[in-house]
């Protein structure tokens, strides 16, 4: 099989099964895994997948720029948005992540709604100065400027200082078995130091993000209590989230 044929090949068993398993498609071809871990090399330099143990994963498009990625999927992130907002209790205070489907979790808020939104993401902040019963806490740090937040050692210690009922966590790939990822180190730990400070992580996926990965993981699934998306509850990505014992709240 030639070089073309082979990149064909996994790119549709990518599309079709999820993932790519290097020794199965070495033997299903009768080649060596050094020649598909090469194939691979070569379609993750073109962001057509991202390498993991043993095989690839689908790449998760929700890596572009953040003005890019609010032109991506709205709709979805609205919906979502919609569900996250009702988690939010009267009186209650919430952790919320920044990046665009967290805006639009800011935006959903009742406008009367009296609660404590703790943030490191300025946009997040701004888009809430509106609701005069929120009483708002920004917590500073390096601003990563791909997903307007703030990052970094003071970032994550600002946040080891604040304690909430609910955290709101974006992430840009969902997978089963690779669990909660990113595309950067230091805004990945920033997600874990502010899930670890609240009594309940939700995450916030609209459905391009289901069945994707990223280089870093932000959490495993047992640390979550639970995925909100408007994906179908018949979507098969969500069926394997739901077997493994995490709730998911679908906003259909």
């Amino acid at each position: 099989m030639l070089a073309a044929e082979r990149r064909d090949h996994l790119l549709g068993l990518l599309a079709r099964e999820g993932k790519i398993v290097a020794k199965d498609v070495a033997a299903g071809l009768g080649i060596s895994e050094d020649s598909v871990r090469r194939d691979l090399r070569d379609l993750a330099a073109e962001g057509l997948c991202q390498r993991v143990y043993g095989g690839a994963l689908p790449v998760s498009p929700a890596v572009a720029g953040y003005a890019a990625r609010q032109a991506v999927a709205p709709d979805g992130k609205r919906k979502v948005a919609s569900v996250a907002a009702g988690l939010v209790r009267p009186g209650g205070a919430l952790i919320l992540d920044g990046g665009t489907t967290a805006l639009a979790v800011a935006r959903a808020l009742p406008q009367d709604l009296a609660c404590t939104v703790i943030t490191h993401s300025p946009t997040v902040a701004a888009a809430l100065l509106d609701h005069p019963q929120a009483e708002l806490f920004l917590l500073g740090g390096r601003i990563f400027k791909h997903s307007a937040v703030a990052c970094g050692a003071a970032a994550v210690e600002a946040a080891q200082n604040v304690s909430a009922d609910l955290c709101l966590l974006g992430v840009t790939g969902v997978h089963p078995e690779a669990g909660l990822t990113t595309a950067d180190s230091e805004e990945a730990a920033m997600k874990r130091a502010l899930s670890e400070r609240a009594a309940d992580t939700y995450i916030l996926a609209s459905s391009e993000k289901l069945g994707t990965a990223s280089r870093f993981r932000v959490l495993p699934w047992e640390k979550v209590s639970g995925l909100i998306t408007d994906a179908a509850r018949d979507d098969p990505v969500v069926e394997q989230i739901n077997a493994i014992g995490v709730e998911v709240l679908t906003a259909g």
